[in-house]
């Protein structure tokens, strides 16, 4: 008998452990983190973080230094940076990049092509169970400059994306100070030349040698606006259709943690457009993808950050890093 009772309060103390670990990370999350990142990445002096241009190295060495800081380790063992090289046609035939082997042995053979070099950045917590992953990720690039402007000549592109980069640097560190490891491998990925074509999310699937053993997907693209001033607690909540969990724990969620969310639920059958999302779900890798609408300051150069919701967008990242412990710990789903 009291070997039974000694079973079940080791059984008990597992789960409350369990559950302070999930609560201690979801209370690191908070609007001065959002603030500091988004302040950082959406400056002036990154230039709009064009893909393959300085800003955008600026960009990925500062989110670098925040996952070392944060003790998350490099995806590849020597470094946080996955290099690519993406080609098209010289700039008249406007062609877009792409980092498909074949398109570039095919731009090879012309008398003029494109080349650029990128580089998507990728941290990891290891799980127990080391060949199942998940992976939350938002692309850190945007538009850079356009000198021929009048006026402002800078897209600085604090929704599109910042906010989401915040989100998943938010989400790496309450994964760190839950102080648990996850039952799953969790990887963090910034990914590069979305605004070209998805190409650092489509190379790092097409190159990925364990792709079978992905589990699910969370993607941020603009998460810090508002659509409708009038409605500021909306937000689109797209989730592959054959996974109708993904939809229960939101709602259990925001009403567990007093979330001021209004999601408008979209379950999709294969969610392939929009962002990054689609290079996972053309896998058929099961995902979430949060997006809070298009806005007048879509990529204009009058995408800054003192026009973000901040609420919304803490509000967020806490009900996504939920999904994410859920996604890394749960034996189904």
């Amino acid at each position: 008998m009291d070997k039974i009772l000694l079973i079940i309060a080791f059984l008990i103390s597992l789960s409350v452990l369990g559950q302070s670990g999930k609560d201690t990370g979801l209370g690191s999350i908070n609007k001065e983190s959002a603030e500091a990142y988004i302040g950082f990445l959406a400056s002036d002096a990154l230039r709009g973080r064009e893909a393959g241009q300085n800003g955008s190295c600026i960009a990925a060495e500062y989110i670098k230094s925040l996952l070392q800081d944060m003790g998350v380790k490099p995806l590849n063992t020597d470094s946080y940076f996955q290099p690519f090289e993406a080609y098209s046609r010289e700039r008249q035939t406007r062609a877009r990049f792409s980092v498909h082997p074949d398109s570039i042995a095919r731009y090879k053979q012309e008398r003029a092509y494109r080349k650029l070099e990128l580089k998507n950045v990728l941290g990891y917590i290891e799980g127990k169970r080391k060949d199942e992953y998940v992976i939350v990720g938002a692309h850190y690039d945007h538009l850079g400059m356009d000198e021929s402007l009048a006026g402002d000549k800078i897209y600085n592109g604090a929704d599109d994306n910042a906010s989401g980069v915040s989100a998943v640097l938010q989400i790496a560190k309450a994964f760190v100070v839950s102080g648990q490891q996850p039952e799953r491998t969790v990887i963090f990925a910034f990914w590069d030349g979305e605004e070209l074509g998805l190409l650092g999310s489509e190379y790092f699937v097409a190159d990925c040698p364990f792709v079978s053993s992905v589990k699910g997907y969370l993607n941020f693209d603009m998460i810090g606006r508002n659509k409708d001033e009038a409605k500021p607690e909306h937000v689109v909540y797209f989730y592959t259709e054959s996974h109708p969990a993904f939809g229960e724990w939101l709602k259990d969620d925001i009403k567990a943690y007093k979330l001021n969310l209004k999601p408008d639920y979209r379950p999709w059958d294969k969610p392939i457009g929009g962002s990054d999302n689609a290079s996972f779900a053309k896998r058929d890798i099961p995902l979430i993808w949060y997006h809070t609408d298009g806005h007048p300051d879509y990529h204009q150069p009058t995408d800054h950050a003192d026009k973000i919701n901040w609420d919304k967008l803490v509000d967020i990242t806490k009900a996504s890093f939920l999904n994410l412990w859920n996604m890394a710990n749960l034996k189904n789903f």
